[in-house]
């Protein structure tokens, strides 16, 4: 049976503006970044963990903590998410990738591990988790669907990557829906304003935990105090702006045959 090579991508940069250098503060004695890492570590059947960054100087404080951490680094495009994370996994020779931002320092490790083993079936393009807190999902991708992406996005800031591989008829796609108490998609567990940070870090400090924070008894300490819930509750989650979406939806539908075309050479080469 040919080994299927998955790697954990992690996407961060600080250059927030919201909340500057989010990544670099304090989760009970270590960073956010370094808790990211921490839980990264947790998945299984993992190849690699990749700390996905750029170049620009104001990033190289993260290239440090990765290698504090004892995890792989990767060095690519500032705005282009999409091909850092390509050309992140094809240097470390990856056949899928889970992916996360850096700004989730309470992503789901049982549903990653849950996305780790999908992948490796090799039926899916894309894994995705429904009904989950926001800022606590995964995502599964195959490599050769980003690079697919690669050769036909008509973006380049693709942050918001999710949009352009969330396409059932050009990739094979498995949704998840979480069925267990993890199923709270009223909760907002990101990191991107100070209100979410003060969430965030009142958690760090009253749940315990040894390695890792478990997510179900995040839940169960945010049902037991509901007021915790009115420190971010005035957040609103950036999204893709609707004018980009419909140019996305354009692209694709305009383009469908060839798109595929594209699709089938490179998913045809070893």
């Amino acid at each position: 049976m040919i080994e299927v090579r998955t790697g954990f991508l992690i996407t961060a940069r600080l250059k927030s503006k919201r909340l500057p250098l989010k990544l670099l503060k304090p989760l009970r004695g270590r960073t956010v970044i370094d808790r990211v890492i921490e839980r990264a570590k947790e998945v299984k059947h993992l190849s690699d963990v990749v700390l996905c960054t750029s170049a620009n100087p104001q990033d190289r404080p993260l290239i440090d903590i990765a290698l504090n951490n004892d995890v792989h680094y990767f060095v690519g495009d500032e705005t282009d998410v999409v091909r850092r994370l390509f050309e992140a996994a094809n240097f470390f020779n990856l056949d899928y990738f889970l992916a996360i931002t850096a700004d989730n320092p309470l992503f789901t490790i049982s549903y990653s591990n849950l996305i780790a083993d999908e992948v490796k079936l090799g039926r899916y393009d894309f894994v995705k988790l429904e009904g989950l807190p926001l800022g606590v999902a995964t995502y599964g991708v195959r490599v050769k669907a980003f690079e697919t992406i690669c050769r036909i996005k008509p973006i380049v800031d693709s942050e918001f990557w999710a949009y352009l591989i969330n396409k059932p008829d050009i990739f094979t796609i498995r949704s998840i829906t979480v069925g267990d108490k993890l199923n709270r998609p009223d909760l907002r567990l990101t990191l991107d304003y100070e209100e979410d940070y003060e969430l965030i870090s009142n958690i760090y400090s009253h749940v315990p935990f040894e390695t890792v924070l478990n997510l179900y008894d995040v839940v169960d300490y945010l049902d037991e105090h509901p007021e915790l819930l009115l420190l971010n509750a005035n957040c609103v989650q950036r999204e893709l702006a609707p004018d980009i979406k419909a140019e996305i939806d354009r692209v694709y539908t305009e383009n469908k045959k060839q798109i595929q075309a594209i699709k089938r050479a490179i998913y045809s080469t070893a």
